[in-house]
């Protein structure tokens, strides 16, 4: 994961660093426990064939489902460009690079944020992206 350097320290980024440490470690796992029981991840927002009816996918089971179908399968890499903190959020500018399982490489450029409780738990991850933007390899 790139990362810029010299952030000052602040809980929702350190929620999204682990998470994406998680997801590039294929650490299934890891990555759900970082989640509240009653945590919505929306990525991409809106509907999409990912989330035909642009609710989000609201839960464990329903994020778990999200992990295995969408980001277990693939290689994930994160490029992070700049991070703004606000709150109990974060806002990451940057890039994921999906390598499929079947060796096509999609760019998402966009800003994913990361709202957590206040325990610290991710209660709402959200990626604005769009898919008529992807890139390929």
């Amino acid at each position: 994961m790139q990362f810029p350097d010299e952030l000052p320290d602040h809980p929702a980024r350190n929620a999204s660093v682990a998470s994406m440490t998680a997801i590039e470690n294929g650490d299934r796992a890891t990555w759900l426990s970082l989640f509240a029981p009653d945590a919505v991840v929306a990525d991409p927002i809106g509907p999409s064939p990912l989330d035909p009816d642009g609710n989000g996918h609201r839960g464990l089971e329903a994020i778990a489902a999200f992990y295995d179908t969408v980001i277990g399968p693939n290689q994930v890499r994160f490029t992070i460009k700049e991070s703004w903190e606000a709150g109990n959020e974060v806002a990451n500018v940057g890039r994921i690079t999906t390598t499929m399982a079947d060796g096509l490489v999609v760019h998402t450029d966009g800003v994913f944020t990361y709202r957590i409780d206040d325990a610290g738990r991710v209660e709402a991850l959200r990626a604005y992206w769009s898919i008529d933007r992807l890139t390929y390899e």
